[in-house]
């Protein structure tokens, strides 16, 4: 592979992955505000349901041809599926119900590119180096940066409920996600692969949706509700997880699992444009501290 085409591979990669974190950004905004609308596993097996019903048509032709490489490989877009649809947003909805969004956006976005690194180095056998390690650090302190308003005091005071392990499992799950991404089976296209991932997860998620319908409150839909669904579903869930799942085959699971920190810089951003929310100093240093992190993680070291 020549360094021109390595090079725009990689420029590709960036560019997918910032555009996943833009649009997977709006999940945190619109779906906090129907939170006391719909349960929360219930609206994850409507987003996924609506997410495979609206890849299908996409994916029918490859899907046919490449069935076989499924059937072969079924343990793995089973295991697949689940950490990815079935677990990750599915426990941040849960935790929602429990911990502040304090506690979800530390936890969430901090962990997720952390674990993602070290099971990447221990599975993958990925390279981490120092420049790579450097700009997580800057990131995470970025972070942390935004979540305390600059205060240590209120960096200690945070309480840490049962909600929060909630969080941390759904961050391991989308960690587990990026390293199964990174071994996906040659011979099946990225359309088919999400169809069977969604389509499996959304399954998985079924009887847990049965269990909750049985105890909650009936669901008053209604057009917002509806177009909240659509927008998690073909937003959130079709088109950033095919930019995602390509940034990760051009710029591999570690590294593009950093960009995950760009997801609250994002959320801020539109909460000013949505919400009518303030923009502050802490946002915008926050904000040039991630983006700092980022170009750093993404420099390679040049070898003699």
């Amino acid at each position: 592979m020549s360094s021109i085409t390595k090079n725009a591979g990689t420029w590709t990669g960036i560019a997918l992955a910032v555009l996943a974190t833009i649009i997977w950004s709006g999940n945190f905004v619109i779906a906090r505000a129907v939170i006391h609308e719909i349960p929360p596993i219930a609206l994850a097996f409507f987003r996924w349901l609506t997410a495979t019903v609206c890849i299908l048509p996409l994916a029918w032709n490859e899907l046919r041809r490449e069935w076989p490489v499924v059937k072969k490989q079924f343990p793995y877009f089973l295991l697949t599926g689940l950490m990815g649809v079935s677990l990750f947003n599915t426990l941040v909805y849960i935790a929602g119900h429990y911990s502040p969004a304090i506690n979800l956006a530390l936890i969430g976005t901090t962990s997720s590119p952390i674990m993602a690194i070290i099971l990447a180095r221990i599975i993958l056998k990925e390279k981490v180096t120092w420049l790579r390690v450097t700009g997580l650090s800057i990131c995470v302190t970025g972070i942390l940066y935004l979540l305390s308003k600059g205060s240590l005091e209120n960096l200690m005071g945070l309480q840490f409920s049962h909600g929060d392990v909630w969080v941390l499992l759904g961050a391991l799950a989308f960690a587990i996600y990026n390293i199964l991404v990174r071994k996906k089976p040659t011979g099946i296209s990225a359309r088919a692969f999400l169809f069977v991932v969604f389509g499996l997860g959304t399954l998985l998620i079924f009887p847990a949706w049965l269990w909750e319908n049985s105890y909650s409150a009936p669901i008053a839909w209604n057009g917002n509700l509806v177009a909240v669904i659509l927008y998690l579903g073909l937003g959130t869930s079709v088109i950033s997880f095919l930019c995602w799942n390509e940034a990760i085959a051009q710029l591999g699971a570690a590294r593009t699992a950093l960009f995950g920190n760009l997801i609250p810089v994002f959320s801020t951003l539109e909460a000013v444009w949505l919400l009518q929310e303030k923009i502050t100093f802490f946002h915008i240093i926050s904000g040039l501290m991630v983006i700092t992190g980022l170009a750093i993680a993404n420099l390679s070291t040049k070898r003699k």
